[in-house]
């Protein structure tokens, strides 16, 4: 037992020895100690390195990573003691040699090894992708293709013959598609009909479907709150053209019924739903598919083309129904809409119905813009501008590949826009400031106006000596006009950019769009709409070349409509054009009985303001009163399903004896 407390004893003195001497470390022993744990620990980071082949050394420059990763080369073992053995207060950590405090790391040194690596990596990136310029740094204009357009850009008609708003608006619906659209609509009422609908229906013809687009055209260029007024009798109201057109209950049926494609085909695409064959735009195809044809076929763009979308405001209940927070229209349908920027004539559009099984896997802008610039058709060296949904660098590459050019703004996170901050532009800069970068074809430019614009470019320079006004605070507080630097990616698209806005301008002044719960009656108004503005620009472009004063848009209009109501003979086929149109048109003008049509009618504007006795029911010797009569015969004719005396009536007419009896 003795022996035992001695050797406890001697154990307890050692560590006390020990720790007196940390205590009474001076300034020269602890400097050693420093210089022998920076050794010790090179030697560790070698062995470490044989061990480990990733294994990075540190930097043996940074003196705060020395002395964080290199531990002390005193191992210090303490055994616990008694109370009463005297202990020396340990050194706070902060204060030891060599140790940094989370609170004493130098602003913008990093703590981590991967901090250290991303930084590397960061200045790295910045020497690849280069340096920002200023408009002091001279760029070089890059060499652009001629531009060789396949015609000559403008109206493709006869360009000294007087063509009338019918004629040219006949372009876009000619009498074959009209009367595709009579022979549907009217297999569409038949079908209704046979279902126990109960409206009143006579077979529909082309003259009177002309008729009813000139009553929508109409109706844009005077609106009401409702259908209905136009045929009121009501003092204040008034309008006796719609009643010299037709009744307001042949409108309303003719509205009903309207249907744009066979129904037995409908029938066989809807079995298809769920697979990819089954076309979600079978509903408006006649139609759809003609009227792009013809907007390509006579009219060809000038040099500078304006991508962008449209809404056409809708509420209906459907799948590809859109929401655009930043349009004035912001539910209805999405078109992409290629448009020549200097007229605004719509050249080229497609309806977006949702993800498509053809994508080319890059994305929607980069499918939609290579979708309208029909190539085959357009030529080459055409100027095309767009916003930033649609711009990036493998777009515009692409495109010039292709001897096309390309201007837009650009979001900054996109896929090869630089990642560089060498001399960025401040969000502080002053208004007008310029910064440019280029790399190989492609031009990037930030450019400080109200806020931050970006643009990427295959077109300009960076800085051609352009100026804007603007309004700019001076240092007194005030506001004056000042003249800024403008970056010639900048004017330009400021320039070009409104073609599809200044479309939709025109378009909605003179709106024919009724509201429909059919999302196909949307697209058949809409369709009217692109129909007459084309025509409207086709006959400007005329007389312009012709060096005439052209009618405005609601002279036009007012012109239209005249012609389409008074039509005496439709035309064997459609003006003469330079290029055979894309459909092929019926040369069978309308038969006799189409020129004397008898349909069925109301005595007054609706079924309760009078009612006679039916003719052939007086000489079958029942008085049988009816509300309907004859607009052509003027006789007063039972019509309904158990007793068709119209028909008869005008299949067989009884002799004016039997009328008398």
């Amino acid at each position: 037992m003795a022996a035992e407390k001695e050797k406890i004893a001697r154990k307890l003195f050692e560590e006390n020895h020990v720790l007196e001497e940390l205590g009474n470390v001076n300034e020269n022993e602890s400097c050693n100690d420093n210089e022998s744990v920076s050794k010790a620990g090179k030697d560790k980071e070698e062995e470490k390195e044989k061990d480990d082949p990733d294994y990075e050394p540190l930097d043996s420059s940074d003196d705060e990573w020395e002395a964080v990763s290199k531990p002390s080369p005193k191992k210090r073992h303490i055994v616990p003691c008694p109370i009463t053995t005297p202990q020396t207060p340990r050194t706070p950590a902060s204060s030891v040699v060599g140790f940094l405090s989370p609170r004493s790391t130098p602003r913008g040194k990093t703590r981590s090894r991967r901090g250290t690596k991303r930084s590397a990596a960061c200045l790295s990136e910045d020497s690849e992708m280069g340096f920002w310029n200023d408009i002091n740094v001279e760029d070089e204009a890059p060499v652009l293709p001629h531009f060789i357009p396949k015609r000559n850009p403008g109206a493709q008609l006869i360009m000294d013959r007087n063509y009338s708003p019918l004629q040219l608006f006949q372009l876009f619906f000619p009498y074959s598609v009209v009367n595709t659209i009579v022979k549907n609509t009217n297999s569409y009422a038949k079908m209704r009909t046979e279902a126990g609908k109960k409206f009143l229906w006579v077979p529909l013809k082309v003259k009177e479907l002309y008729s009813y687009i000139a009553l929508v055209i109409y109706m844009g260029l005077l609106s009401t709150k409702t259908i209905t007024d136009y045929w009121s009798g009501k003092e204040i109201y008034n309008l006796p053209f719609p009643k010299s057109v037709m009744s307001r209950s042949r409108f309303q049926a003719i509205s009903w019924n309207l249907h744009l494609c066979d129904l037995e085909e409908d029938r066989e695409n809807a079995k298809k739903k769920g697979t990819p064959d089954h076309d979600r735009l079978f509903k408006i195809k006649p139609l759809y598919t003609d009227i792009i044809a013809a907007c390509k076929t006579y009219f060809h763009p000038n040099r500078e083309l304006a991508v962008d979308e449209r809404m056409v405001a809708s509420k209906a209940r459907i799948s590809f129904k859109q929401y655009m927070k930043d349009k004035p229209t912001k539910w209805g349908y999405k078109l992409f809409v290629l448009a020549d920027s200097a007229c605004g004539y719509t050249w080229n559009f497609f309806v977006y119905e949702g993800k498509s099984s053809l994508a080319t896997g890059k994305g929607l802008s980069y499918d939609s813009v290579v979708r309208l610039l029909d190539l085959s058709v357009l030529g080459k060296g055409y100027h095309v501008y767009m916003d930033n949904f649609y711009t990036s660098p493998g777009l515009l590459l692409d495109l010039l590949e292709k001897k096309m050019l390309a201007c837009g703004t650009i979001r900054c996170h996109v896929q090869g826009f630089p990642r560089t901050r060498a001399n960025e532009l401040s969000e502080r800069a002053q208004r007008g400031s310029i910064r440019w970068l280029r790399e190989g074809n492609l031009l990037f430019v930030r450019w400080m106006d109200t806020k931050m614009v970006s643009m990427c470019s295959t077109i300009h320079k960076a800085y051609d000596g352009s100026t804007v006004s603007r309004r700019v605070r001076n240092p007194k507080s005030g506001w004056e006009k000042r003249q800024i630097a403008i970056p010639a990616a900048a004017k330009d698209y400021n320039k070009h950019m409104g073609g599809v806005d200044l479309s939709d301008a025109l378009i909605g002044y003179y709106n024919v769009i009724h509201k429909t719960k059919k999302w196909y009656k949307t697209f058949f108004f809409h369709f009217v709409d692109i129909g007459v503005v084309n025509s409207l620009i086709l006959h400007q472009n005329l007389l312009k070349s012709q060096k005439k004063t052209p009618l405005t848009q609601k002279e036009f209009r007012e012109a239209l409509v005249a012609e389409l109501v008074g039509i005496d003979k439709l035309p064997s086929a459609s003006v003469d054009a330079e290029p055979s149109a894309s459909c092929d048109q019926e040369t069978s003008a309308p038969s006799a009985v189409e020129e004397e049509l008898c349909w069925p009618e109301y005595f007054g504007s609706d079924a309760r303001s009078g009612r006679r006795i039916c003719v052939l029911c007086k000489v079958s010797g029942h008085k049988v009163k009816t509300p309907v009569y004859c607009t052509k015969c003027n006789v007063a004719l039972c019509f309904v399903s158990s007793r068709n005396c119209f028909k008869k009536w005008h299949t067989v007419k009884p002799s004016e004896s039997d009328e008398e009896e």
